[in-house]
């Protein structure tokens, strides 16, 4: 589902008659962050459709904007000004006095068998309307309209790209600890709507998104021989990409999409390639005794970083994408694993075993900078939204009733968040925006 299946009537609805003052905005690029209180009062049905469907939509947008931690929708019950319209300009004092900086309304309808959604965010304090779209979209994708919305909303406020019209792609994890099922799995970063994209009679690992399209591939233990399948997300069409019996981690995708990178073992020790997924011609980028792997793209598909052994301890290192100008960058105490680049190009993600703790930490990719976000039991795992701004990673519990959960982050480390799955999850990989 694409959102090409959604329409955007107007990209900005004719603003209402208001006084013109300072605009609210969110400097989301400092250390510690207050957040915006936001008043998103239910949206209102224009008597066609359910008006379940329009509450829906609206708590979609409070629950997006909760859970980046940069905003609090304020409790309904404080409202004083009930039932206005996007057609109305709102009692801001009314508004003020609930100490709401920002307010969203909204009417959903039907318009010819489509769902018709439009929406105004209001500046409270200055009276101004801030931002004001329409959309038709299918009847069924009324939890997609809520997420463009808080996007737009996010976008608006904060001047950074929203990452909440997303998908993660997972590996659902259920049965006994010593036995488990491991399918592959899809959801919303909201953890609904969660689809199976395999049956589990063989088990699935370490699935990747393509930074360009709605494609994953991932590895299956089909046969004696584990294999790397490239899958399409919207067609369920599936093809091999190869046997690679050597292979302990998928690969993953350069920027656009036509390339991948992964790391074979030979004769003890691995070392990394990259593949034209056209021509399926393998070069091979280094060539040392060591444990090179999991490997990861910059954005600009320039360099490439990764883990590797070479120094008598798993650590960091980058390298220009044809395998030139191999340098570590990890500097600190401890053992570091699973790089992976921001989509911004100024950090990379990683996990750092340190004294028994696992800890997800983030360092400029010179290696400088580093800073420890958070630490568990067993974290791993870590995956970027694709504004860069939030990591989704997984936390192993203990015992013989445990698993992984899913969890996200923010590069304050001050908001961690469960994601709520059916059964246990590991191993998640996040979507680009799905336009």
């Amino acid at each position: 589902m694409r959102r090409s299946s959604i329409f955007v009537l107007a990209t900005m609805l004719v603003a209402l008659s208001a006084p013109a003052h300072a605009v609210v905005e969110l400097d989301i690029t400092q250390g510690t962050i207050q957040p915006l209180p936001i008043a998103i009062p239910d949206f209102a049905g224009d008597g066609s459709i359910d008006p379940g469907t329009a509450i829906e939509i609206s708590n979609v947008v409070a629950s997006d904007l909760r859970s980046s931690g940069l905003f609090i929708p304020i409790d309904q019950a404080a409202f004083i000004e009930r039932g206005v319209g996007t057609d109305d300009v709102p009692r801001f004092e009314d508004w003020r006095v609930v100490n709401a900086q920002a307010l969203v309304v909204g009417r959903i309808g039907n318009a010819g068998g489509r769902l018709q959604a439009e929406f105004r965010l209001w500046d409270v304090l200055s009276g101004q309307q801030l931002a004001g779209e329409q959309f038709f979209s299918r009847p069924d994708d009324a939890r997609r309209v809520g997420h463009i919305i808080a996007d737009a909303i996010y976008e608006r406020i904060t001047g950074e790209t929203g990452y909440f019209d997303t998908r993660i792609v997972f590996v659902d994890e259920s049965g006994p600890k010593n036995r488990r099922m491991k399918r592959l799995a899809i959801m919303d970063q909201d953890g609904h709507n969660v689809r199976l994209l395999t049956t589990g009679q063989s088990l699935v690992l370490t699935p990747r998104f393509s930074p360009s399209t709605q494609e994953i591939t991932y590895m299956s233990y089909e046969g004696a021989t584990p294999k790397v399948y490239l899958l399409n997300i919207e067609t369920g069409q599936k093809e091999i990409v190869g046997a690679f019996p050597s292979m302990t981690f998928a690969p993953r995708f350069s920027p656009d999409g036509q390339r991948i990178v992964m790391s074979l073992e030979q004769g003890g020790n691995s070392n990394l390639y990259a593949m034209d997924l056209r021509s399926r011609q393998t070069v091979q980028l280094t060539n040392t005794d060591a444990i090179d792997t999991a490997p990861c793209y910059a954005p600009d598909g320039r360099q490439i970083t990764f883990e590797t052994d070479r120094d008598g301890s798993k650590q960091l290192y980058v390298m220009d994408a044809n395998g030139a100008n191999q340098r570590r960058i990890s500097q600190g105490e401890g053992s570091y694993s699973t790089p992976v680049w921001s989509p911004r190009g100024d950090l990379i993600a990683f996990t750092k075993m340190l004294g028994g703790r696992f800890l997800i930490g983030v360092m400029k990719p010179d290696g400088s900078g580093e800073r420890i976000l958070t630490e568990g039991f067993h974290n791993e795992g870590p995956t970027w939204s694709p504004n860069g701004r939030v990591l989704m990673f997984f936390r192993e519990s203990p015992g013989a009733a445990g698993g992984p959960r899913l969890y996200t982050i923010d590069l304050t480390g001050y908001n961690e968040r469960q994601v709520a799955t059916p059964a246990f999850g590991s191993d998640p990989a996040w979507s680009p925006l799905i336009n």
